[in-house]
């Protein structure tokens, strides 16, 4: 019987000692609000509107795991599962399927840390952090860039898929990240593809220290190849890059960003959004900037942000387009976890311009076209865990 209960409690000792080194949490966002939006429809045609809730209005709703064990010599394995909600409409694991907005498991110590997965790109972090309206779907940056077709933005064209990655732990106020994301595709058979097709890179260098953050990111789609009309192995690169920064003068808190795009393919490359002179596909250039503010109001914060978005449409044969907007949101918090807002967004989109509009009217089209104008008002509630 003595012999039972030693080898009981020595089980005992080892499974606590096995849960000691192994640490497991289970996060997320619940974001649901009013929205209510209104865009010219253009010349001769009724004004598109949209009222209704609408998902994610300041943050993507997702549940989330991450994790690490320890195992030993400063050495740990991590990883992060976390997917995708769409709360009004009944959308997400278990129903529509899952939604990964990333998923990697990797190897962290002294050296940094290295993963395999879908990853967030350099490009997805500096946005966030550099846009006075938190890098929001209501956000001005987050509409421009994901809209021009740029990867540089804080959605979903800025997550990696079979990516490996690169994070150094911070050094004297300075990390340094890398991604490359395979492409993986053969494209249905057809002849002289490359291992290097639609593959994406990226780098990034970010400083914070105290007020001040800096970041600058570099990002390439390489040899972008479609199944149709480019044959495969001829596709040219897709390059970008990002200057952003922020400065806490406690009073307010000032942000700034400029980004610009190089597309080297001559014909049509899809992935931005209603650009009419493309009929949805890339512009040989863009150029991106952002101003914006932020201040304490009484137990909130006030942002308001300011940005202009240039198309240079010469692989249509189209003349410039341009794109101007602004926003606002105050955001009053009910406790450190829970937060009610109030946010506005107006753009103008000139007639050889992008249907640039805000995301969550709508579910991100029907309210912008090229040539009118479209605001937007969203107010709701915001719960993380």
């Amino acid at each position: 019987m003595q012999r039972k209960l030693i080898a009981l409690a020595i089980a005992g000792l080892a499974s606590s000692a096995v849960v000691a080194q192994t640490n497991v949490t289970t996060y997320g966002v619940a974001d649901l609000g009013y929205v209510y939006s209104r865009g010219g429809g253009g010349p001769g045609l009724v004004a598109n509107k949209f009222s209704g809730i609408a998902n994610g209005i300041t943050a993507g709703n997702r549940l989330g795991f991450k994790g690490e064990e320890a195992l030993g010599n400063g050495l740990k394995a991590v990883f992060t599962l976390e997917y995708g909600l769409n709360l009004d409409t009944n959308e997400g694991i278990g129903t529509g399927g899952l939604n990964a907005r990333q998923q990697y498991v990797g190897l962290a110590g002294r050296f940094g840390t290295i993963a395999l997965g879908r990853q967030y790109g350099p490009g997805f972090n500096a946005a966030a952090n550099n846009d006075a309206l938190d890098a929001t779907d209501m956000g001005v940056q987050s509409s421009l860039s994901v809209y021009a077709g740029n990867s540089i933005t804080p959605n979903s064209p800025s997550r990696f898929n079979n990516a490996i990655s690169y994070t150094s732990n911070p050094m004297a106020g300075f990390t340094v990240s890398a991604i490359y994301g395979f492409g993986e595709n053969n494209l249905g058979g057809l002849g002289n593809a490359r291992t290097t097709d639609n593959g994406k890179f990226g780098l990034g260098l970010n400083y914070a220290n105290g007020p001040l953050n800096l970041d600058a990111v570099f990002h390439s789609r390489q040899n972008v190849v479609e199944a149709f009309p480019t044959p495969a192995g001829t596709g040219k690169d897709i390059n970008e890059w990002y200057l952003g920064g922020s400065w806490d003068f406690k009073v307010v808190k000032a942000y700034a960003s400029y980004q610009a795009l190089k597309n080297h393919n001559s014909g049509s490359v899809s992935g931005a959004f209603g650009n009419v002179a493309g009929g949805g596909a890339i512009a040989a250039k863009n150029h991106i900037w952002t101003a914006g503010l932020t201040a304490p109001i009484g137990p909130g914060t006030l942002g308001v942000s300011y940005g202009r978005l240039k198309l240079d449409n010469s692989n249509f044969g189209q003349p410039d387009g341009k794109t101007w907007g602004w926003g606002t949101m105050y955001t009053y918090p009910l406790s450190k976890r829970t937060a009610l807002y109030a946010a506005y967004t107006y753009f103008d989109n000139d007639r050889n311009s992008i249907a640039v509009q805000t995301q969550v009217a709508a579910d991100g089209s029907g309210i912008g076209v090229a040539g009118e104008t479209n605001h937007t008002f969203g107010t709701g509630i915001r719960h993380s865990f």
